[in-house]
């Protein structure tokens, strides 16, 4: 569908319920590429409010004005005014508005140094600062002459944005504003004592039991409980978080709602696409792939790797992390690399003992390893324009993009049959040739194992096989446009 034809739908649909025109929404979030990014979540919000402008929507975002942006973005923000809120007993706090416009999406950024000044997450901190931000948001929308229709709330550091809607602003000019949470990992919930959510926005004490978890007061649970519409990144992560193995305690609340739906994330065309891709030595595209052997070449020779002939690169680029199965890498990795002729790479960083693990794997296996600890967004496009393969082996995955990334690449991802990953790797049939990538089902080293050992075994015996694989992947339609317009549909059918 062309986004013409895109737009005549939702224009339709709208009138049917009785709407002219598209409604206004509004993305609240911790984060939001390129300003301020430390996962997944910065992705979308950067991403998703481009796309449904596009589609006619009033789309805008409101986030933290943090100490990262003004160093990057300072000269290009316009401040709006000021004022002072009341937050929790006898406490008043600074609260700046300021306003950037980025790729034709207006931002409000929030400025309080106490808060945002430091990190994005400070620590032990943390329930504070989005405490703050909670409240300054609902401050500040009657002041800006722009009340949504939705407010898009994004984990937990927005969980209490449904809340206070629905309590203590059931009768202010916000009383309409329906609100959709969207759950990009539950793993992370928000815990703070129910005593400082009193103190700080003083809830009431009847009202413990729509946060309570394990004792506490959970900022995710009470979005779960009080939004109008809770969503998830993957149709399969949807399901799979209904369930007690991967719900981390809020499947019960999810479950009893019934209504949990997924959206899988696209990926931003203009930022990832081999073709025109200017952090890569060379373009290449599905018609045009020889520029991709040229860009291992030029990987292998940057990362001061053997150049080998036909010896395959399996790369990675991850937050180290026990939840993107870095155990598993651990217990198999040497064994596969002793037994199996490829180079291995790595990018990323996070817990130090895995950032020391794989300093070492680079040590034991010199010439065929490298382990780049740390983050560059440039080596990052030439990991997956120069590998081969991209390992994703996660204990659990809401979406993931990198594997949507390397399939628009070429390379070939192998991957753990889990949320995200499910739904966009099909596992390849070698008789038929059909499929996008390599699976394995249990969170175990040797069922990993064996789809890399696999995997290297069709990159050397079927060459068709490979090359079919690889074709594939390019052909996904990943775009933006589908993943805005699906969003475009769930807003409308809200009101």
């Amino acid at each position: 569908m062309t986004p013409t034809q895109m737009k005549q739908e939702l224009n339709a649909l709208a009138k049917t319920k009785g709407r002219d025109g598209m409604p206004k929404v509004l993305f609240a979030s911790a984060e939001c590429a390129p300003l301020a990014k430390t996962g997944g979540l910065a992705d979308v919000v950067g991403t998703l409010p481009k796309y449904l402008k596009k589609l006619g929507f009033d789309a805008r975002v409101i986030m933290p004005y943090h100490r990262v942006i003004k160093e990057k973005y300072g000269d290009q923000v316009d401040y709006m005014f000021s004022f002072d809120i009341g937050l929790g007993w006898q406490r008043t706090k600074f609260v700046g508005v300021h306003k950037l416009v980025l790729d034709k999406v207006t931002i409000y950024l929030v400025e309080n140094e106490e808060y945002f000044g430091g990190p994005i997450y400070l620590p032990d901190r943390e329930g504070e600062q989005y405490t703050y931000f909670t409240r300054a948001v609902l401050s500040i929308l009657p002041m800006v002459d722009f009340i949504p229709d939705i407010i898009h709330c994004n984990d937990w550091h927005t969980g209490m944005l449904p809340f206070l809607l629905k309590t203590q602003y059931i009768d202010s000019p916000l009383s309409h504003v329906k609100t959709l949470l969207t759950i990009h990992n539950i793993a992370y919930q928000g815990m703070c004592s129910f005593g400082f959510v009193q103190d700080f926005l003083g809830v009431p004490d009847g009202s413990f039991g729509l946060m309570e978890r394990f004792g506490q007061a959970s900022f995710l649970k009470a979005g779960c409980v009080m939004a109008d519409l809770v969503n998830t990144v993957s149709p399969s992560y949807a399901k799979e978080i209904c369930t007690p193995d991967y719900g981390e305690g809020l499947d019960g609340v999810l479950a009893q709602r019934g209504d949990v739906s997924g959206i899988t994330n696209g990926i931003d065309k203009t930022v990832w696409n081999p073709s025109k891709d200017k952090n890569i030595p060379v373009n290449f595209s599905r018609s045009k792939m020889v520029g991709k052997l040229q860009c291992k070449t030029a990987l292998l020779e940057e990362l001061g790797l053997e150049i080998v002939p036909n010896r395959p690169l399996i790369g990675i680029v991850t937050r180290l992390a026990e939840q993107k199965g870095i155990n598993l890498i651990i217990e198999a990795m040497d064994k596969l690399l002793w037994e199996n002729d490829f180079a291995f790479v790595l990018l990323g960083n996070g817990d130090p003992f895995y950032e020391d693990w794989f300093r070492g794997l680079q040590a034991r296996h010199p010439g065929r390893v490298c382990s780049w600890i740390g983050y560059s967004d440039g080596l990052s496009h030439r990991i997956y324009a120069g590998c081969d393969f991209f390992l994703m082996p996660s204990r659990f995955e809401p979406c993931g993009i990198s594997q949507l990334i390397s399939m628009a690449y070429g390379t070939v991802p192998i991957v753990r049959e889990t949320g995200g990953l499910r739904d966009t790797v099909i596992p390849f049939n070698e008789f038929t040739n059909e499929g996008t990538g390599f699976s394995f089902t249990f969170y175990d080293a040797e069922d990993m194992a064996g789809a890399i050992r696999y995997a290297l075994g069709t990159y050397e015996n079927n060459k068709t096989g490979m090359n079919k694989l690889i074709k594939n992947g390019m052909s996904i339609d990943s775009s933006c446009e589908n993943w805005a317009y699906e969003y475009a549909q769930l807003y409308i059918n809200m009101l």
